[in-house]
């Protein structure tokens, strides 16, 4: 009997010492460039906190579970100015941080990566959906939550050829971002079995719009640019500098639907996304910011939840563990998209459906009935792993 009360209150003791340890702390940074990109609509400005308020939502949701596991989640945030050195930055930012959450154009990462490759550190990207991060520049330390190019002109294109809209206006920016997107829409329509009737470039003047005269100047300016195109279905236009798309819908020279940049616009994410429990996460969102949750803010919130994830499935601390756990065949994310998301393990791209969005409901979400695959229906959308040009180093 004494005996067994000695094991008892030594198993006690025991117990309360564990429970008394110090949680183990997992620090998460987020690094992203300083300014926001103004939009056309003045009701669509992204706000000063547009995709770290995603991510600060994230680490509060991996603290609810990580108490638990006595894990604690800390983010910790920095802004990168066009005059600083990235690299060094990223550097500097790496010395207390686990991981990297990232929201920089592709150059700037692909210096973060190879800048931080020797370091271990992992990067996961919230922000750049060029292809070629993907592909032919992919790194082995970058992983990539924001959907491609490829992936939303794909989602696009399959809908749209679904609706038996196959004859394309295709209309382009002059900017070297628009080029892209067109090529992205390009390879849809030929992957899909669509057709381009007609290209055309809308040339950035850099004239203001925003005068009494504008919407006059627009209403007149519009429909010639339009007009005697080939007998199409659809305009697409591929304009990410925000210079005319949003000028296209109900001013076409034809009565015809716009899609691309404007009008019905493939997304990862959208404020009017009310499907698979999204409404829950969306209300505690506006709750906390007082905004809606954009396509940023839920690929940041992806990101730091992929981290929180890993670590409670594999009880670890250990950023290595957690990374293998992340890049093995057992991980996966449920993100309110009616599908678990896994990792393509070729080029570390997250797969996920991609929202189809009018910017006041969600009309469809990619991919479409019909358009199979021998793996997943989402490696439907974007570069497959026969086409992949990455090589991962």
């Amino acid at each position: 009997m004494l005996r067994w009360l000695i094991g008892t209150i030594a198993l006690s003791m025991v117990a309360t010492g564990a429970l008394a340890a110090d949680p183990v702390e997992v620090h998460i940074g987020y690094l992203g460039h300083a300014g926001v990109k103004s939009t056309l609509s003045l009701v669509e400005q992204p706000a000063d906190n547009d995709g770290i308020a995603g991510a600060r939502l994230a680490i509060e949701d991996n603290n609810t579970t990580g108490k638990f596991l006595n894990q604690r989640f800390v983010l910790d945030e920095a802004k990168v100015k066009d005059s600083d050195d990235v690299a060094k930055v990223a550097t500097d930012f790496a010395g207390r941080n686990d991981y990297i959450i990232t929201d920089l154009p592709a150059d700037a990462l692909l210096k973060v990566a190879d800048a931080l490759r020797d370091r271990g550190t992992v990067l996961l990207n919230a922000g750049a959906i060029d292809d070629r991060l993907r592909e032919q520049d992919c790194r082995a330390n970058v992983i990539h939550i924001a959907p491609t190019r490829s992936m939303l002109a794909d989602a696009l294109g399959q809908y749209l050829v679904w609706k038996q809209w196959k004859r394309w206006l295709l209309v382009v920016g002059s900017h070297d971002q628009d080029k892209l997107y067109a090529d992205a829409l390009r390879r849809a329509a030929t992957r899909f079995g669509a057709k381009i009737v007609q290209e055309r470039t809308f040339e950035d003047t850099g004239g203001a719009r925003r005068t009494d005269s504008g919407v006059t100047l627009i209403q007149r300016q519009m429909p010639v640019f339009t007009q005697q195109a080939p007998a199409y279905d659809v305009l697409v236009a591929a304009d990410e500098s925000e210079v005319f798309a949003n000028y296209l819908p109900y001013r076409t020279w034809d009565p015809r639907p716009v899609a691309g940049s404007a009008g019905l616009v493939p997304t990862s994410w959208d404020a009017a996304h009310d499907q698979w429990g999204a409404v829950q996460i969306q209300n505690r969102f506006v709750k906390l910011n007082m905004r809606r949750m954009t396509a940023l803010d839920m690929q940041a919130w992806t990101a730091a939840r992929m981290i929180g994830e890993a670590t409670s499935r594999t009880n670890s601390g250990d950023p290595k563990k957690v990374i293998a756990f992340l890049k093995g065949k057992d991980f996966s994310i449920a993100a309110f998209k009616g599908t678990r998301l896994t990792l393509r393990d070729w080029n570390l791209q997250l797969r996920q459906p991609i929202l189809l969005a009018d910017g006041r409901m969600v009309v469809s979400v990619s991919p479409q009935e019909g358009f199979l695959h021998q793996v997943s229906e989402l490696d439907t959308l974007g570069v497959d792993r026969p086409e992949t040009k990455c090589k991962l180093q």
